[in-house]
């Protein structure tokens, strides 16, 4: 009796694998994924380096503003495939009536290949050098791209990892404005 149900638990065992391998090789990576951190809903970690223009970027001197923080290396493919988006989405701020502060920190690539991409590809928003990886660990990066979003009190209210979709950061950052004018 007992050797007639050992075949049907491995076949039955063997189609939830494949099951479950099948919904793995079928998601879409792409989604623009939130996930959670530590740092949500607590202060920003103190961010201060150069920039690749020569300039100095702080981010608490930031306080006042929407600020994204776009995690970025110019060999990174989902860094390439979502560029088009970050574009969009800054030029967009250009027109808005309170708009977004998007910066770029790069870690990992020499400033001339990050040059070389913006050129190509566009994007006239400051990049931030993370020589180091100080800003990366302080953010608990796990993998480019990684986008975190600070609200105008210096707060951590949201981190993305992996490629942007269309639409996506703008969406959130409208739902996190629509629900902080609900609580004023």
């Amino acid at each position: 009796m007992t050797q007639r149900r050992s075949p049907l638990i491995a076949a039955a065992v063997g189609a939830v694998l494949v099951g479950l391998l099948a919904v793995l090789a079928l998601a879409d990576p792409g989604e623009g994924d939130t996930a959670g951190s530590p740092l949500l809903g607590r202060p920003a970690p103190a961010v201060r380096s150069a920039t690749l223009d020569g300039g100095q970027f702080d981010l608490s001197r930031r306080k006042g503003s929407w600020v994204v923080l776009n995690f970025f290396n110019s060999t990174c493919v989902p860094c390439r495939n979502e560029h088009p988006q970050l574009v969009a989405f800054a030029g967009a701020q250009q027109s808005a009536d309170d708009p977004v502060e998007l910066y770029t920190v790069v870690n990992d690539d020499s400033d001339e290949a990050v040059e070389a991409f913006f050129s190509t590809n566009g994007g006239d928003w400051p990049k931030v050098k993370d020589d180091d990886g100080a800003i990366s660990v302080a953010f608990g990066v796990a993998k480019v791209p990684e986008t975190w979003v600070i609200d105008p009190n210096g707060f951590v209210r949201l981190r993305i990892i992996g490629e942007l979709t269309e639409g996506f950061l703008q969406e959130r950052i409208d739902m996190m404005r629509t629900a902080g004018e609900a609580q004023s």
